[in-house]
């Protein structure tokens, strides 16, 4: 008996055979490699949203996987000046309030400067070391090995060493060999899923960096290059060793701020808008006339 070479219709109940068809042609034109630019995968995964194959949200987070491999650790990252380390020697009751406070669960530990990084002080060991009896003296005993990458390294990279050696945060060297911030998992997910909030984060408008507002204020986002700034409001503030005014602020402040926090730079007051336990999120700022 022959065999039936028939095949089975593509096309599903309702849908026109020539969209099924158009679909193939876009899928195996992928495959095939002719288009191979990642902009036309991202129009095709568009497509599909528009046709209802893929939802809203299963988009934007594909769109941010693939961007994710054009996207290094400094992108990413925490800035030294907004990151919180731990001194080595560190008295065990002065580490734990911070420790409290900050809500997180993984600290670099330093000596006597933040580009001596010790090593990671996860909050659980730490807790163990004061409550058992005969613990250790100093933290130096709890730490775990830190892991240190470059700025340049890129983040899919980082997110399966992430997963293979089951770290969750990194420490990044500049080109020099100091310390130039501090990198998680989470900084990387929230690159795919978006930002993930918990219950104590408020809303901020993300739709501009800068936003005037009704009172004659201005919504900064601490993300903004002090270049940015200063092109704005016609200021000159040094950004040699800060890059964004979440860094200058944190900086003149001296510690990592808590909203609500003011400070006077110059003609300019700021008052802190919206900080976690890791970074400086945003900032109120007035221009003062004398």
């Amino acid at each position: 008996m022959a065999e039936d070479d028939s095949r089975p219709d593509d096309s599903s109940p309702g849908e026109p055979p020539e969209k099924r068809r158009s679909w193939l042609e876009k899928i195996s034109s992928a495959i095939s490699g002719d288009p191979t630019t990642r902009d036309d995968l991202v129009e095709l995964l568009r497509d599909a949203h528009s046709d209802g194959l893929i939802g809203a949200d299963t988009l934007r987070m594909m769109e941010g996987a693939i961007a994710v491999s054009d996207l290094s650790v400094s992108d990413v990252m925490v800035s030294r000046a907004q990151m919180i380390a731990l001194p080595a020697d560190g008295r065990f009751i002065d580490l734990m309030k911070e420790v409290v406070e900050s809500g997180h669960s993984r600290f670099p530990v330093h000596g006597e400067d933040k580009d001596e990084i010790l090593g990671i002080l996860l909050a659980k060991d730490l807790l163990r070391g004061v409550v058992a009896d005969d613990g250790p003296a100093t933290i130096r005993e709890l730490i775990r090995p830190a892991v240190l990458i470059p700025e340049s390294k890129k983040l899919n990279v980082l997110l399966r060493e992430f997963r293979q050696s089951r770290n969750h945060m990194a420490i990044v060297i500049d080109e020099y060999g100091g310390v130039a911030g501090l990198v998680t998992i989470e900084d990387v997910l929230e690159e795919i899923v978006g930002e993930i909030d918990d219950e104590h984060d408020d809303t901020e408008d993300p739709d501009a960096l800068i936003a005037a507002q009704a009172d004659g204020q201005y919504a900064i986002d601490a993300l903004t290059p002090i270049s940015d700034f200063n092109e704005r409001f016609n200021a000159d503030f040094d950004d040699d060793e800060y890059d964004t005014i979440g860094g200058l602020v944190t900086a003149a402040i001296g510690h990592l701020p808590e909203a609500g926090e003011e400070l006077a730079l110059g003609r300019f007051g700021f008052r802190v808008a919206r900080a976690d336990a890791r970074r400086l999120h945003s900032l109120h700022m007035s221009i003062r006339t004398e």
